[in-house]
């Protein structure tokens, strides 16, 4: 049973080498180790608290971009309402214009008319006047072919000379 437990002299140097690796793992290894350790601990803190502070930023470049966003689009509508405006005032004074142009058109039109109709009046007068003298020549000329009927018509003056 020798082989199952072990001699207090193999315990003793097993506990020394121990003993000695665990002071020169301290003295070397764990301190390096330990502060790799911390400066990592460290590094993941500062990491963590840069990218919570990036959380924050784009939280706020987020909200700013909505309000620009918000400003753009009022910004929109009110330029939209303006030209709608404008397009609008634009038509109308359009409308009143073409309407002012149209009355001055009529107007002229009716005082060309107006003028043409005297015109014509004026020339059909003329040509009934012509007419009326052709007609009453030639009336004249057949009663007036006789020296009695001439003497007749010349008395017939004379009448009404009188009562005149």
């Amino acid at each position: 049973m020798e082989l199952l437990t072990p001699g207090i002299g193999l315990i003793f140097w097993q506990t020394v080498i121990f003993l000695m690796l665990v002071g020169i793992l301290s003295a070397f290894v764990w301190r390096p180790i330990s502060d790799a350790l911390r400066s990592r601990e460290q590094f993941i803190a500062d990491s963590l608290k840069a990218a919570e502070l990036a959380k924050l930023e784009i939280e706020e470049l987020k909200e700013d971009n909505a309000d620009l966003i918000r400003e753009a689009r009022l910004e929109k509508d009110a330029l939209l309402k303006e030209a709608t405006h404008v397009a609008n005032k634009i038509k109308d004074d359009a409308r009143a214009e073409t309407s002012k142009i149209t009355d001055k058109m009529v107007a002229a039109a009716k005082a060309t008319i107006e003028t043409e109709k005297k015109a014509a009046l004026t020339e059909i007068k003329n040509e009934v006047a012509m007419l009326s003298l052709a007609i009453a020549e030639k009336v004249i000329k057949k009663n007036l072919e006789s020296d009695k009927s001439q003497k007749d018509l010349v008395q017939q003056f004379i009448k009404d000379l009188k009562t005149n």
